[in-house]
């Protein structure tokens, strides 16, 4: 069953053959076939906050690329680890937060052209054979236009609830995406890492197109070698010193073989200003996602509206 409405469905040689050419280039050519920064939202998805099916269609009408939403499993009250924004107090939403897959399976059903993406999903705490093919699912019932945003965690009560600790955390979490990215790609697929191990497999649906994976964040040579072995993209939180870490990643990526320009860079969180923008594009970002609060749909869609204003002044 495809959940893309039928009044929206794509036949050969129009929209998803189009949305193809952002899918494998990680740009949105504009009229002219020059590669634009894209633009797109993120929100703290909860049960009492604007639904994501609701905030994909309002994004898309007002001309977004993509929405991105987080995902924590559930919050220990023990709360041992501090907030990751500093402080005492964990704010309420990280309390709340919806499954990001089911979330955009929905979104994806109402919308055509919007890019939904996990911002981010945390692999170490979820079992990965299951996992590749909830992803492979939601890829290609959205027509190619899920993106996968990981993270390593932060939050050391809950990844150990998930038997994960959070000295190997990294380790966990490339050892799950390298097995998810071989049953995605392999039709007999086996795999014998540190943390999970399978024989000889059969395992679908097979994304019909790659699944774009990034990670999420800060600059340093542990992340840069995670980039370049095994994800398309970077989700650096917020913007400060892009400018010199960018050249460090894209050289990390020529390092190892790959093409340093085929890959994302997408900052997270930005509240945005035209200069910002502007700067970001200056140093070779690819898309920034502007944050958005996560309140009921009264109190986002103003800033939603702003935002949109900016970016649709920015592309005349």
């Amino acid at each position: 069953m495809n959940l893309t409405p039928r009044h929206i469905r794509h036949k050969p040689g129009t929209l998803r053959d189009r949305r193809t050419v952002v899918r494998r280039t990680g740009h949105r050519p504009d009229p002219k076939g020059v590669p634009a920064v894209r633009f797109g939202v993120t929100i703290f998805s909860t049960d009492v906050s604007m639904p994501v099916t609701d905030l994909a269609v309002a994004a898309e009408e007002r001309g977004f690329d993509s929405v991105w939403i987080p995902e924590h499993t559930h919050i220990p009250t023990s709360r041992l680890t501090p907030p990751p924004t500093g402080g005492t107090e964990l704010a309420e939403e990280y309390k709340r937060s919806v499954d990001p897959l089911v979330a955009l399976a929905a979104a994806a059903a109402l919308t055509s052209t919007i890019r939904l993406g996990t911002g981010i999903l945390l692999p170490a705490q979820r079992e990965p054979i299951v996992t590749a093919k909830a992803i492979a699912t939601l890829a290609n019932l959205s027509n190619g236009r899920f993106e996968l945003g990981i993270g390593f965690g932060w939050n050391v009560d809950e990844m150990e609830d998930h038997g994960v600790s959070y000295a190997t955390r990294r380790e966990h979490t490339r050892d799950h995406m390298r097995a998810m990215q071989v049953l995605w790609s392999n039709e007999v697929a086996s795999y014998e890492g540190e943390f999970v191990s399978f024989p000889p497999t059969w395992s679908w649906p097979k994304p019909e197109a790659s699944v774009p994976v990034l990670i999420g964040g800060g600059a340093g040579p542990k992340m840069f070698a995670h980039l370049a072995e095994y994800a398309d993209g970077w989700i650096p939180i917020g913007g400060a010193g892009l400018a010199e870490a960018i050249p460090r990643y894209k050289d990390a990526v020529a390092a190892a073989g790959r093409d340093p320009e085929a890959m994302q860079i997408i900052p997270f969180g930005s509240l945005p200003t035209a200069a910002k923008l502007e700067h970001f594009e200056s140093i070779g970002v690819t898309e920034c996602v502007f944050r958005i609060p996560s309140a009921p749909v009264d109190d986002v869609l103003p800033v939603l509206d702003e935002q949109a204003a900016l970016v649709a002044a920015l592309r005349r």
